[in-house]
């Protein structure tokens, strides 16, 4: 089954979506392990896993390159961050084609200008709404499977209020978009009150330290989101494990064991025990006995 179908059975289900964002493959597991129906792909931790902040700076072939990574590790469908679509119209049509062939269930393409910013800082500037719109419609043309999720994003209530940002999204769902990202509501009313303002399906973005109150699952499932990502969960998680543990390392030199796993233990999470099975399946003892074609040729030729 498609990871696409996958992911449209979730959201026809009554229960809410969460999806913890993935930063790589080992996050990726880790997501599917702890058992979790979905995962997301986080730009920002992608981002920074090569080196940059989450400024619009890498490219759609970037992205694509870790979705593609991360879709084949897990059976779970994938949402991933598309960022503006990487240019205008045309370029999200390309887009949302490179992203369907990786695997990836679905996408979220949003209205800052390009090079974008994190949804969480200011400064933020965003396109026209006929500019929006031009991308929503051409993300909806460019996808193959009909499951295929297009999630619309607005950035526009840091720019131009809440209100607009309201507008936005209606017109990005009357225009092929299959869910709304209103980013950054910036109180618990604001929070409540966009599923039931856009009258259709809605995704809300919790990110730790944001610009947006910080809601519970259970809370935003009562408020009617179809879909609840944490982005950054994992990767602050991740950053501050690193610190700890090298700050031990540096002032006692010893490394602490209780925080390990063996290397066996770590591999089985990574399907060990298939690729064990494969290291031994195709070493069989050559069977010598009847003559081959060649050396019965060769003796042929020889009388």
């Amino acid at each position: 089954m498609q990871a696409s179908t996958k992911l449209r059975r979730l959201l026809n289900q009554p229960k809410m979506v969460v999806a913890p964002g993935a930063i790589d493959c080992i996050t990726a597991r880790a997501i599917q392990r702890a058992g979790f129906d979905a995962l997301y792909m986080t730009g920002a931790g992608t981002s920074m896993s090569l080196g940059y902040p989450d400024y619009g700076l890498i490219t759609m072939s970037e992205m694509v390159a870790n979705a593609t990574r991360i879709a084949k590790s897990v059976s779970i469908p994938l949402i991933s961050d598309a960022d503006t679509g990487y240019g205008n119209e045309l370029n999200v049509y390309r887009t949302v084609q490179e992203f369907e062939r990786a695997g990836v269930a679905g996408i979220h393409i949003e209205d800052q200008v390009f090079p974008k910013r994190c949804g969480h800082l200011d400064s933020k500037e965003v396109v026209s709404r006929e500019d929006f719109v031009a991308k929503i419609r051409a993300a909806a043309a460019a996808k193959s499977s009909d499951d295929f999720v297009i999630i619309a994003r607005t950035d526009s209530r840091a720019v131009l209020g809440f209100q607009e940002a309201i507008e936005r999204s209606r017109l990005a769902l009357a225009n092929g978009a299959d869910l709304i990202f209103f980013e950054a509501p910036q109180t618990i009313d604001e929070v409540a009150k966009i599923p039931q303002l856009i009258e259709g399906p809605c995704l809300l973005n919790v990110v730790i330290g944001g610009k947006t109150p910080q809601v519970s699952v259970q809370d935003a499932e009562a408020m009617g989101y179809r879909i609840a990502i944490f982005p950054g969960l994992l990767l602050g998680s991740i950053m501050h494990a690193c610190d700890e543990q090298l700050i031990r390392l540096k002032a006692d030199g010893v490394a602490r064991p209780s925080t390990q796993t063996s290397p066996a233990t770590t591999f089985a999470r990574f399907d060990s025990a298939i690729w064990d099975e494969r290291r031994t399946a195709f070493r069989h003892p050559i069977d010598s006995s009847p003559m081959s074609d060649a050396s019965a040729l060769a003796s042929t030729s020889e009388k």
